[in-house]
């Protein structure tokens, strides 16, 4: 156990190479935690670093070429930050959202050619989703808006769910760039009716897949079905709240289940994953379970969490940087304040690892950034940015 300074902003994480499934223990001192489990290989030394806080309950972080960070706030802010000055301003030019419940500006994604087009701007897109207002309701929506260096353009609205509805809850929300330039969008179920994401004619509770201007890919796989709405991908999602795409092509999301039952699941074009028919966890009032284990003709999830895992935000580590963490999955958790490595192999988690559980609170965000470095986000009223790094001290 290693004797850190209170006022040190970096904690070193002795984080083991874990061999089998195994969900490492974890002993913490007052700002230094240590992470130990069996070990096969030597241990990765990983430093955790606050480098940008008082976020209101941020939801997503998008990296710019130029080495800035943009922060959505669930409050409908687009924060610029500035990591050489510390400096963060707020971006002026976003629609209001619905805030209410878990609605707001949700996720964040640049175009896949952002900075790339000759110079010219042409590709400059931030995409966001955001909770629109409709009446006493509200609709899971896709927007984009132009980039002109240190400031917002003009914002073009792609994209509204079918139906407004309440509670505000479950907007589902990720977005994530598939190889050909499409976009994958999720939208929960809404939280008032299970039943809608079982519903080919509603777009609660499945992915979507767009095209840069939110239009139907013509590949899409019910576009020749009538009665199937053209821009759904993949129906039976509860509420996806961690979306990846892997350098493989492989689409990836974490999904909550209703009282545990939390969800790792492999999106392909046409499948159906279960939800409410289909479900590992209970019921919040009785908790009987809800539905059945499995089904014919829905998909079972790659894996399913331990106990309330509460999943949100998912990446791939694409690094080298983090030796045999590379081609593994990093899943963070809200509630249980937990980020996991899951180790794929032929499409199933052969291993877990724990690596963060309550130093930080509840994570909202994971992101691989271009620095060799993978960035957190933590949903707080005074939310922050923390960046994870290899190390060799």
């Amino acid at each position: 156990m290693h004797d850190v300074s209170q006022t040190s902003l970096t904690s070193r994480l002795r984080i083991p190479a874990v061999s089998g499934l195994v969900l490492a223990s974890m002993i913490s001192t007052a700002n230094a935690e240590t992470i130990q489990g069996s070990s096969e290989t030597d241990p990765l030394n990983i430093s955790i670093e606050l480098i940008a806080e008082g976020f209101e309950h941020p939801w997503a972080v998008a990296f710019l070429p130029d080495g800035r960070y943009l922060v959505s706030e669930r409050s409908g802010q687009l924060k610029l930050v500035d990591p050489g000055s510390g400096d963060i301003s707020t971006l002026e030019g976003m629609p209001e959202v619905n805030n209410q419940g878990q609605g707001g500006l949700l996720d964040i994604v640049l175009h896949p050619d952002f900075g790339k087009a000759s110079g010219d701007g042409t590709h400059d897109w931030i995409y966001f989703t955001w909770s629109k207002a409709d009446g006493s309701n509200s609709r899971a929506a896709l927007s984009r808006v132009k980039w002109q260096g240190n400031e917002l353009g003009e914002v073009e609205h792609l994209f509204a769910q079918d139906r407004a509805s309440g509670p505000g809850r479950h907007y589902g929300s990720r977005l994530a760039w598939l190889p050909d330039g499409t976009l994958l969008m999720s939208i929960g179920d809404r939280g008032s009716d299970p039943s809608r994401a079982q519903a080919s004619d509603d777009h609660a509770g499945s992915t979507l897949r767009l095209t840069d201007t939110g239009g139907v890919p013509d590949d899409n796989p019910f576009v020749d079905d009538d009665a199937t709405l053209d821009e759904i991908y993949s129906m039976g999602n509860r509420n996806i709240q961690g979306m990846t795409v892997m350098r493989n092509g492989g689409a990836w999301v974490s999904e909550h289940g209703p009282s545990t039952g939390d969800e790792l699941n492999h999106i392909e074009a046409g499948l159906n994953y279960g939800w409410p028919n289909v479900s590992q966890g209970n019921d919040y009032a009785t908790n009987e379970p809800i539905g059945e284990p499995s089904l014919p003709g829905m998909t079972d999830p790659a894996y399913v969490f331990e106990g309330r895992f509460a999943p949100a935000g998912l990446a791939e580590v694409t690094s080298a940087a983090f030796g045999d963490w590379e081609g593994s999955l990093l899943a963070g958790g809200l509630g249980s304040e937990k980020l996991l490595r899951l180790r794929l192999e032929n499409g199933s988690v052969i291993e877990e690892e724990l690596i963060l559980e309550g130093q930080i609170g509840r994570i909202r965000d994971v992101r691989q950034g271009p620095d060799d470095a993978i960035y957190v986000l933590t949903d707080d009223p005074q939310g922050g940015l923390y960046r994870l790094r290899p190390t060799d001290q």
